[in-house]
């Protein structure tokens, strides 16, 4: 959603699937979501990016939040929220788990490791155009999150 005089939001997207990744950034575009995504591959490349490791990602923003997959090849999503929600620098980021798991024990793991949200990826395109609109609205309407540091 577009606000008079404000900033983009910083959106880091950590998906491994190019075709979800896919999804995501055209639902945004849809829902004309005032934000720059970035987009990782998996958890390790998620926390070089949050600590601006290496030169790829130097001048890494941070995020005002992450979406984030569950399933991913070196560092998964649990792990990934585990490391990151101890981290005193980056626990206030709001994390939203993203994924294609409704298996409870995930969705109580997640939650369990500090999770914001937790939303299973609609299979229908216009479903899942609606919830990244929702999420648009909630995280960057309503919610007030905490000022980047």
């Amino acid at each position: 959603m577009l606000i008079e005089n404000s900033q983009p939001f910083d959106i880091l997207l950590v998906e491994d699937e190019p075709a979800d990744a896919h999804l995501v950034k055209s639902a945004l575009k849809e829902n004309k979501v005032y934000c720059h995504l970035h987009h990782v591959l998996d958890g390790r490349d998620a926390l070089g990016f949050l600590r601006r490791e290496g030169d790829a990602y130097k001048n890494a923003p941070q995020p005002d939040l992450i979406l984030l997959d569950l399933n991913m090849p070196r560092m998964n999503g649990r792990e990934f929220l585990s490391v990151i929600k101890t981290d005193e620098q980056f626990s206030a980021i709001p994390v939203v788990v993203l994924t294609t798991s409704d298996v409870e024990r995930d969705v109580v793991a997640s939650y369990k490791l500090g999770a914001a949200s937790y939303i299973t990826k609609p299979v229908d395109m216009a479903q899942f155009i609606d919830a990244i609109r929702q999420l648009d609205n909630y995280w960057f309407t309503l919610t007030r999150l905490p000022k980047k540091s």
